[in-house]
């Protein structure tokens, strides 16, 4: 069973600026959204894996602005006390981390491009059931603010 957090993280991003229109103001979004899924540990439970059930805000803040021939700006998601309960072993997990990038580009034939690196950790209890994923997205944004993103580099590690 894959994760859902890289990919509820990277369509956040992408609903939240096909949402915006440029505007001179740089901060666009600064939301905390309760979240709730599932991310299957396959390290966790002695090996055997298990699916943990994780819920709580992740912190996101969404910032960009369109001058001309230019655009800049910033992304930051911080999970703030998601936290959750492995559904076999009922042992506690904490997601961490910080992803986010900023960005600053000339507009080529009319867009920009820019790559995204998303990182976040489960940590369980013990050693061994801590779960990294990591993905890396590129992502264009035309001169009307239209935004298309394009996934590759996704990997899962058990440490």
């Amino acid at each position: 069973m894959p994760t859902k957090l890289p990919a509820l993280a990277t369509c956040l991003v992408a609903a939240l600026l096909i949402a915006i229109v440029p505007a001179n103001a740089a901060v666009q979004v600064n939301d905390k959204t309760d979240i709730s899924l599932g991310v299957y540990i396959p390290c966790a439970a002695g090996g055997t894996g298990e699916v943990v059930d994780l819920s709580g805000p992740l912190h996101t803040l969404v910032s960009f602005t369109i001058n001309g021939n230019n655009v800049s700006g910033y992304f930051h998601f911080q999970p703030q006390g998601i936290s959750g309960t492995g559904e076999t072993t009922g042992e506690k997990y904490q997601a961490t981390g910080v992803t986010q990038e900023s960005f600053k580009n000339s507009f080529q034939n009319g867009q920009a491009n820019s790559t995204y690196v998303n990182n976040f950790r489960i940590i369980g209890q013990g050693p061994g059931n801590n779960f990294l994923v990591h993905e890396t997205l590129h992502f264009t944004i035309n001169a009307k603010g239209t935004v298309t993103v394009f996934h590759d580099n996704f990997s899962v590690e058990c440490k």
